[in-house]
Protein backbone atom coordinates (compact mmCIF):
# COMPACT_ATOMS: atom_id res chain seq x y z
CA UNK A 1 0.00 0.00 0.00
CA UNK A 2 2.90 2.34 0.81
CA UNK A 3 4.27 1.84 -2.71
CA UNK A 4 0.85 2.42 -4.26
CA UNK A 5 0.37 5.73 -2.44
CA UNK A 6 3.84 6.87 -3.42
CA UNK A 7 3.09 6.04 -7.05
CA UNK A 8 -0.22 7.88 -6.88
CA UNK A 9 1.45 11.00 -5.50
CA UNK A 10 3.96 10.90 -8.35
CA UNK A 11 1.20 10.58 -10.94
CA UNK A 12 -0.81 13.48 -9.53
CA UNK A 13 2.21 15.77 -9.22
CA UNK A 14 3.48 14.83 -12.68
CA UNK A 15 7.00 13.80 -11.65
CA UNK A 16 9.00 10.66 -12.34
CA UNK A 17 9.54 8.06 -9.61
CA UNK A 18 11.96 5.22 -9.20
CA UNK A 19 11.59 2.09 -7.06
CA UNK A 20 14.28 3.47 -4.78
CA UNK A 21 12.18 6.57 -4.16
CA UNK A 22 9.06 4.55 -3.46
CA UNK A 23 10.76 2.19 -1.04
CA UNK A 24 12.35 5.04 0.89
CA UNK A 25 9.07 6.82 1.54
CA UNK A 26 8.51 7.79 5.17
CA UNK A 27 4.72 7.71 4.84
CA UNK A 28 3.06 5.06 7.00
CA UNK A 29 -0.33 3.94 5.68
CA UNK A 30 -2.86 3.37 8.45
CA UNK A 31 -5.74 0.92 8.47
CA UNK A 32 -8.12 3.63 7.28
CA UNK A 33 -5.93 4.21 4.24
CA UNK A 34 -5.61 0.54 3.36
CA UNK A 35 -9.39 0.16 3.34
CA UNK A 36 -10.00 3.29 1.25
CA UNK A 37 -9.94 4.70 -2.22
CA UNK A 38 -7.29 7.38 -2.20
CA UNK A 39 -6.76 10.50 -4.24
CA UNK A 40 -4.06 13.07 -3.77
CA UNK A 41 -4.73 16.72 -4.56
CA UNK A 42 -2.17 19.46 -4.94
CA UNK A 43 -3.16 23.09 -4.36
CA UNK A 44 -0.99 25.96 -5.51
CA UNK A 45 -3.60 28.73 -5.42
CA UNK A 46 -4.38 28.76 -1.71
CA UNK A 47 -4.48 32.40 -0.59
CA UNK A 48 -1.72 33.51 1.74
CA UNK A 49 -1.96 36.97 3.28
CA UNK A 50 1.36 38.74 3.78
CA UNK A 51 1.69 42.11 5.44
CA UNK A 52 4.32 44.28 7.08
CA UNK A 53 4.31 45.23 10.75
CA UNK A 54 6.82 47.01 12.97
CA UNK A 55 7.66 46.39 16.61
CA UNK A 56 7.66 49.51 18.74
CA UNK A 57 11.27 48.73 19.68
CA UNK A 58 13.89 45.99 19.68
CA UNK A 59 16.06 45.08 22.67
CA UNK A 60 19.66 45.88 21.69
CA UNK A 61 21.42 45.80 25.08
CA UNK A 62 21.62 42.01 24.58
CA UNK A 63 23.25 42.44 21.18
CA UNK A 64 26.30 40.32 20.37
CA UNK A 65 28.22 43.26 18.85
CA UNK A 66 28.59 47.01 18.50
CA UNK A 67 27.03 48.34 15.30
CA UNK A 68 28.49 51.61 14.01
CA UNK A 69 27.85 53.29 10.66
CA UNK A 70 25.36 54.92 8.34
CA UNK A 71 24.08 54.46 4.78
CA UNK A 72 21.26 55.68 2.55
CA UNK A 73 18.79 52.98 1.57
CA UNK A 74 16.43 53.50 -1.41
CA UNK A 75 13.58 51.79 0.48
CA UNK A 76 14.30 52.01 4.21
CA UNK A 77 15.71 55.55 4.30
CA UNK A 78 18.74 56.85 6.20
CA UNK A 79 19.85 53.88 8.30
CA UNK A 80 22.36 54.53 11.10
CA UNK A 81 23.61 52.86 14.23
CA UNK A 82 25.54 54.22 17.22
CA UNK A 83 26.85 52.29 20.21
CA UNK A 84 26.79 53.33 23.87
CA UNK A 85 29.27 51.62 26.19
CA UNK A 86 30.26 51.70 29.83
CA UNK A 87 33.98 51.13 30.34
CA UNK A 88 35.61 49.43 33.32
CA UNK A 89 39.31 49.54 34.28
CA UNK A 90 41.14 46.27 34.80
CA UNK A 91 42.73 47.89 37.84
CA UNK A 92 41.97 50.94 39.97
CA UNK A 93 45.64 51.60 40.71
CA UNK A 94 48.48 53.14 38.71
CA UNK A 95 52.02 53.32 40.07
CA UNK A 96 52.86 56.71 41.62
CA UNK A 97 56.07 56.79 39.56
CA UNK A 98 54.23 56.34 36.27
CA UNK A 99 54.26 59.06 33.62
CA UNK A 100 51.27 59.45 31.28
CA UNK A 101 51.86 58.77 27.59
CA UNK A 102 48.59 58.44 25.58
CA UNK A 103 45.07 57.01 25.41
CA UNK A 104 43.58 54.97 22.55
CA UNK A 105 40.43 52.99 21.72
CA UNK A 106 41.08 49.67 19.95
CA UNK A 107 37.95 48.59 18.07
CA UNK A 108 38.02 44.98 16.91
CA UNK A 109 36.07 43.80 13.87
CA UNK A 110 33.74 40.83 14.32
CA UNK A 111 33.24 40.10 10.56
CA UNK A 112 29.72 41.54 10.28
CA UNK A 113 29.03 44.34 7.81
CA UNK A 114 26.17 45.67 5.72
CA UNK A 115 26.22 47.76 2.54
CA UNK A 116 29.18 49.36 0.76
CA UNK A 117 32.53 48.79 2.51
CA UNK A 118 34.45 50.46 -0.34
CA UNK A 119 33.36 53.89 0.88
CA UNK A 120 34.89 55.68 3.87
CA UNK A 121 33.29 55.65 7.31
CA UNK A 122 33.89 58.12 10.12
CA UNK A 123 33.58 57.29 13.82
CA UNK A 124 33.05 60.04 16.38
CA UNK A 125 33.70 59.11 20.01
CA UNK A 126 32.04 61.28 22.66
CA UNK A 127 31.59 61.14 26.43
CA UNK A 128 28.07 60.42 27.70
CA UNK A 129 26.59 62.75 30.31
CA UNK A 130 24.50 60.25 32.26
CA UNK A 131 24.84 56.73 33.58
CA UNK A 132 23.74 53.94 31.29
CA UNK A 133 20.69 52.93 33.30
CA UNK A 134 17.69 51.81 31.17
CA UNK A 135 14.43 53.63 31.72
CA UNK A 136 12.56 50.39 32.48
CA UNK A 137 15.42 49.07 34.70
CA UNK A 138 15.70 46.01 32.46
CA UNK A 139 16.82 46.67 28.89
CA UNK A 140 17.93 49.27 26.41
CA UNK A 141 16.25 49.34 23.01
CA UNK A 142 17.11 50.52 19.52
CA UNK A 143 14.99 53.59 20.31
CA UNK A 144 16.73 54.37 23.63
CA UNK A 145 18.64 57.60 24.03
CA UNK A 146 21.39 58.80 26.37
CA UNK A 147 22.60 62.40 26.44
CA UNK A 148 26.20 62.96 25.33
CA UNK A 149 28.66 65.84 25.00
CA UNK A 150 29.00 67.69 21.71
CA UNK A 151 32.79 67.65 21.68
CA UNK A 152 34.62 64.65 20.24
CA UNK A 153 37.20 62.91 22.40
CA UNK A 154 38.20 60.94 19.32
CA UNK A 155 37.47 60.92 15.59
CA UNK A 156 38.67 58.51 12.93
CA UNK A 157 37.96 58.19 9.20
CA UNK A 158 38.69 54.80 7.64
CA UNK A 159 37.83 52.39 4.84
CA UNK A 160 36.32 49.30 6.48
CA UNK A 161 38.13 45.98 6.17
CA UNK A 162 35.86 43.78 8.30
CA UNK A 163 37.17 40.50 6.89
CA UNK A 164 40.82 41.23 6.07
CA UNK A 165 41.75 43.28 9.15
CA UNK A 166 41.68 42.62 12.87
CA UNK A 167 41.03 46.05 14.36
CA UNK A 168 41.34 49.81 14.07
CA UNK A 169 43.03 52.09 16.57
CA UNK A 170 41.63 55.52 17.41
CA UNK A 171 43.69 58.01 19.40
CA UNK A 172 41.63 59.78 22.06
CA UNK A 173 42.13 63.24 23.53
CA UNK A 174 44.88 63.61 26.09
CA UNK A 175 42.55 65.65 28.28
CA UNK A 176 40.44 62.52 28.78
CA UNK A 177 43.49 60.32 29.20
CA UNK A 178 45.18 62.59 31.75
CA UNK A 179 41.99 63.00 33.72
CA UNK A 180 41.51 59.24 34.12
CA UNK A 181 45.22 58.61 34.64
CA UNK A 182 45.62 61.20 37.41
CA UNK A 183 42.45 60.22 39.24
CA UNK A 184 43.47 56.57 39.27
CA UNK A 185 47.05 57.37 40.19
CA UNK A 186 45.94 59.67 43.02
CA UNK A 187 43.48 57.02 44.26
CA UNK A 188 40.47 59.28 43.80
CA UNK A 189 38.64 56.45 42.00
CA UNK A 190 39.09 53.19 43.88
CA UNK A 191 35.95 51.20 43.06
CA UNK A 192 33.19 50.75 40.47
CA UNK A 193 30.76 53.31 41.88
CA UNK A 194 33.35 56.06 42.18
CA UNK A 195 34.70 55.37 38.70
CA UNK A 196 31.26 55.35 37.00
CA UNK A 197 30.16 58.48 38.81
CA UNK A 198 33.22 60.21 37.37
CA UNK A 199 33.37 58.62 33.89
CA UNK A 200 29.96 57.43 32.77
CA UNK A 201 30.91 55.98 29.41
CA UNK A 202 31.26 56.68 25.69
CA UNK A 203 29.16 56.72 22.56
CA UNK A 204 30.67 55.73 19.20
CA UNK A 205 28.75 57.37 16.37
CA UNK A 206 28.86 57.65 12.57
CA UNK A 207 29.18 60.98 10.82
CA UNK A 208 25.84 62.53 9.83
CA UNK A 209 26.98 62.72 6.20
CA UNK A 210 28.31 59.16 5.88
CA UNK A 211 26.76 57.01 3.15
CA UNK A 212 28.68 53.78 3.23
CA UNK A 213 28.13 50.85 5.57
CA UNK A 214 27.28 49.68 9.06
CA UNK A 215 30.09 47.66 10.61
CA UNK A 216 30.00 45.13 13.43
CA UNK A 217 32.65 45.46 16.13
CA UNK A 218 33.41 43.00 18.90
CA UNK A 219 32.43 43.66 22.50
CA UNK A 220 35.99 42.61 23.28
CA UNK A 221 37.10 46.04 21.99
CA UNK A 222 38.95 48.07 24.61
CA UNK A 223 40.37 51.42 25.68
CA UNK A 224 43.98 51.69 26.87
CA UNK A 225 45.97 54.32 28.75
CA UNK A 226 49.69 53.96 28.04
CA UNK A 227 52.25 55.17 30.57
CA UNK A 228 55.91 54.64 31.35
CA UNK A 229 57.94 54.01 34.48
CA UNK A 230 61.65 54.77 34.68
CA UNK A 231 63.50 51.68 35.88
CA UNK A 232 67.14 51.39 37.01
CA UNK A 233 68.46 50.82 33.51
CA UNK A 234 65.75 51.88 31.08
CA UNK A 235 62.19 53.18 30.86
CA UNK A 236 59.49 50.52 30.60
CA UNK A 237 56.11 51.11 28.97
CA UNK A 238 52.86 49.78 30.46
CA UNK A 239 49.14 50.23 29.92
CA UNK A 240 45.91 50.13 31.89
CA UNK A 241 43.09 48.39 30.08
CA UNK A 242 39.43 49.45 30.10
CA UNK A 243 36.90 46.90 28.82
CA UNK A 244 33.26 47.21 27.78
CA UNK A 245 31.03 46.29 30.71
CA UNK A 246 28.67 43.48 29.65
CA UNK A 247 28.55 41.71 33.01
CA UNK A 248 26.45 44.12 35.08
CA UNK A 249 22.67 43.75 35.30
CA UNK A 250 21.00 45.52 33.56
CA UNK A 251 23.66 45.64 30.85
CA UNK A 252 25.06 49.19 30.46
CA UNK A 253 25.47 48.86 26.69
CA UNK A 254 23.23 49.18 23.64
CA UNK A 255 23.03 50.00 19.96
CA UNK A 256 20.81 52.90 18.94
CA UNK A 257 19.53 51.94 15.47
CA UNK A 258 17.51 54.46 13.47
CA UNK A 259 15.89 54.50 10.03
CA UNK A 260 14.71 57.95 8.99
CA UNK A 261 12.56 58.95 6.01
CA UNK A 262 11.75 55.49 4.59
CA UNK A 263 9.44 55.11 1.61
CA UNK A 264 5.79 56.12 1.88
CA UNK A 265 4.64 52.59 2.65
CA UNK A 266 6.94 52.06 5.62
CA UNK A 267 6.30 55.58 6.81
CA UNK A 268 2.62 54.70 7.17
CA UNK A 269 3.32 52.07 9.86
CA UNK A 270 2.94 54.11 13.03
CA UNK A 271 2.65 51.49 15.79
CA UNK A 272 2.78 47.74 16.45
CA UNK A 273 -0.93 47.18 15.72
CA UNK A 274 -0.80 49.10 12.43
CA UNK A 275 -0.41 46.49 9.66
CA UNK A 276 0.50 47.33 6.05
CA UNK A 277 -1.08 44.72 3.76
CA UNK A 278 0.92 43.85 0.67
CA UNK A 279 -1.99 44.74 -1.60
CA UNK A 280 -1.63 48.32 -0.34
CA UNK A 281 2.11 48.34 -1.01
CA UNK A 282 2.29 47.26 -4.65
CA UNK A 283 2.38 43.57 -3.66
CA UNK A 284 5.46 44.06 -1.50
CA UNK A 285 6.34 43.13 2.05
CA UNK A 286 9.36 44.31 4.06
CA UNK A 287 11.82 43.09 6.69
CA UNK A 288 14.49 45.06 8.54
CA UNK A 289 16.33 43.72 11.57
CA UNK A 290 17.52 46.06 14.28
CA UNK A 291 14.56 48.34 13.54
CA UNK A 292 11.93 45.62 14.02
CA UNK A 293 10.18 45.67 10.64
CA UNK A 294 8.90 42.19 9.81
CA UNK A 295 6.75 40.30 7.34
CA UNK A 296 3.58 38.79 8.81
CA UNK A 297 2.08 35.62 7.27
CA UNK A 298 -1.50 34.39 7.68
CA UNK A 299 -3.40 31.44 6.20
CA UNK A 300 -7.06 32.49 6.57
CA UNK A 301 -8.53 29.88 4.23
CA UNK A 302 -6.52 26.83 5.20
CA UNK A 303 -9.62 24.96 6.38
CA UNK A 304 -11.18 25.22 2.93
CA UNK A 305 -9.50 21.88 2.19
CA UNK A 306 -12.35 20.39 4.23
CA UNK A 307 -14.71 21.40 1.43
CA UNK A 308 -13.33 18.48 -0.56
CA UNK A 309 -15.55 15.45 -0.11
CA UNK A 310 -14.05 12.70 2.02
CA UNK A 311 -11.63 12.57 4.89
CA UNK A 312 -8.03 13.57 4.37
CA UNK A 313 -4.62 14.37 5.70
CA UNK A 314 -1.97 16.92 4.83
CA UNK A 315 1.07 15.29 3.25
CA UNK A 316 3.18 18.37 2.54
CA UNK A 317 3.04 22.17 2.66
CA UNK A 318 5.66 24.51 1.23
CA UNK A 319 5.58 28.30 1.09
CA UNK A 320 7.83 29.99 -1.45
CA UNK A 321 8.48 33.73 -1.32
CA UNK A 322 10.64 35.53 -3.86
CA UNK A 323 12.77 38.53 -3.00
CA UNK A 324 11.70 41.41 -5.20
CA UNK A 325 13.88 41.81 -8.26
CA UNK A 326 16.35 44.70 -8.11
CA UNK A 327 15.83 45.03 -4.32
CA UNK A 328 19.10 43.25 -3.51
CA UNK A 329 22.66 43.25 -4.81
CA UNK A 330 26.22 42.54 -3.67
CA UNK A 331 25.92 45.30 -1.05
CA UNK A 332 22.30 44.88 0.03
CA UNK A 333 22.77 41.15 0.35
CA UNK A 334 20.30 38.35 0.97
CA UNK A 335 20.97 36.03 3.90
CA UNK A 336 20.60 32.29 3.43
CA UNK A 337 18.16 31.87 6.31
CA UNK A 338 15.25 33.74 7.88
CA UNK A 339 13.98 32.73 11.30
CA UNK A 340 10.28 32.18 11.97
CA UNK A 341 8.41 33.42 15.04
CA UNK A 342 4.78 33.51 16.16
CA UNK A 343 2.87 36.68 17.06
CA UNK A 344 -0.60 36.96 18.53
CA UNK A 345 -3.56 38.98 17.24
CA UNK A 346 -2.03 42.14 18.77
CA UNK A 347 1.29 41.47 17.02
CA UNK A 348 3.05 40.66 20.30
CA UNK A 349 5.84 38.14 19.78
CA UNK A 350 4.86 35.04 21.74
CA UNK A 351 7.38 32.36 20.75
CA UNK A 352 10.12 31.22 18.43
CA UNK A 353 9.66 28.18 16.18
CA UNK A 354 12.00 25.53 14.85
CA UNK A 355 11.06 26.51 11.29
CA UNK A 356 13.35 28.45 8.95
CA UNK A 357 12.90 30.00 5.54
CA UNK A 358 15.83 28.78 3.45
CA UNK A 359 17.04 30.67 0.38
CA UNK A 360 16.97 28.41 -2.69
CA UNK A 361 19.67 29.56 -5.14
CA UNK A 362 19.60 26.58 -7.54
CA UNK A 363 18.47 28.75 -10.48
CA UNK A 364 20.15 31.96 -9.44
CA UNK A 365 21.73 32.36 -12.89
CA UNK A 366 18.18 32.84 -14.23
CA UNK A 367 17.30 35.22 -11.41
CA UNK A 368 14.96 32.58 -10.01
CA UNK A 369 15.65 32.50 -6.29
CA UNK A 370 13.18 32.24 -3.44
CA UNK A 371 12.84 31.55 0.27
CA UNK A 372 11.33 28.15 0.95
CA UNK A 373 9.49 27.41 4.18
CA UNK A 374 8.26 23.94 5.13
CA UNK A 375 4.92 24.38 6.91
CA UNK A 376 3.43 20.88 7.18
CA UNK A 377 3.44 20.59 10.97
CA UNK A 378 2.27 24.16 11.55
CA UNK A 379 -0.63 23.97 9.09
CA UNK A 380 -1.64 20.52 10.28
CA UNK A 381 -2.02 22.04 13.74
CA UNK A 382 -4.22 24.80 12.32
CA UNK A 383 -6.38 22.22 10.59
CA UNK A 384 -7.09 20.14 13.70
CA UNK A 385 -7.77 23.01 16.10
CA UNK A 386 -11.44 23.79 16.60
CA UNK A 387 -11.16 27.43 17.57
CA UNK A 388 -10.34 30.20 15.11
CA UNK A 389 -6.61 30.87 14.92
CA UNK A 390 -5.64 34.50 15.51
CA UNK A 391 -1.88 33.99 15.57
CA UNK A 392 0.42 34.60 12.61
CA UNK A 393 3.95 33.78 11.55
CA UNK A 394 6.59 36.45 11.10
CA UNK A 395 9.96 36.39 9.36
CA UNK A 396 13.08 37.98 10.84
CA UNK A 397 16.78 37.54 10.15
CA UNK A 398 18.76 35.36 12.49
CA UNK A 399 20.23 37.46 15.33
CA UNK A 400 17.86 40.29 14.43
CA UNK A 401 18.81 42.31 17.54
CA UNK A 402 22.43 42.48 16.35
CA UNK A 403 22.08 43.15 12.62
CA UNK A 404 20.61 45.69 10.19
CA UNK A 405 19.79 43.30 7.32
CA UNK A 406 16.84 44.31 5.15
CA UNK A 407 14.65 42.55 2.59
CA UNK A 408 11.90 43.42 0.13
CA UNK A 409 9.64 40.47 -0.74
CA UNK A 410 7.46 39.98 -3.81
CA UNK A 411 4.04 39.11 -2.43
CA UNK A 412 2.16 38.70 -5.69
CA UNK A 413 0.19 35.46 -5.08
CA UNK A 414 1.22 33.83 -8.34
CA UNK A 415 4.08 31.92 -9.90
CA UNK A 416 6.13 35.10 -9.93
CA UNK A 417 5.92 35.90 -6.23
CA UNK A 418 4.50 34.10 -3.22
CA UNK A 419 3.12 30.59 -3.60
CA UNK A 420 1.76 28.15 -1.03
CA UNK A 421 1.80 24.58 -2.32
CA UNK A 422 -0.22 21.95 -0.44
CA UNK A 423 -0.32 18.22 -1.06
CA UNK A 424 -3.45 16.72 0.48
CA UNK A 425 -4.54 13.07 0.48
CA UNK A 426 -8.29 12.30 0.51
CA UNK A 427 -9.61 8.90 1.31
CA UNK A 428 -13.18 7.51 1.31
CA UNK A 429 -13.98 4.48 3.43
CA UNK A 430 -15.31 1.48 1.53
CA UNK A 431 -18.88 0.53 2.23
Amino acid sequence: MKTFLGLLVCIVLGVSCSNEYLNSSDFEAGELFTDSNIRVVQFDTMTTILSTMKFDSVITSQSSRMLIGRYEDPVFGSVSSSSYVEMLPASYTIDTEAVYDSIVFIIRYDNYYYNDTLQENTIHIKKVKEKLNPADDNNFYNTSSIDYEDEDVGIFTYTPRPIESDSILIKLSDSLGLDLFENLQDKNLINYDEFINHFKGLTLRPDDLDNSSIIGFSLASEMRIYYSIEEDIETEQYFTQFTINTSSTPTPFFNQIIAEEPNEYLNSITDIENVLYSEDAEDQSFIQSGIGITTRIEFPHIKSVYNIQGQGTLLDATLRIKPKEASYNDELILRDTLSVYIVDQNNVLTSATSMSAILNRENQEFNDIYYELQLSSYLEELLVTEKENTDALILLPYDYTSTVDRFVLDVDNSNTGTQLELTYAIYDENE
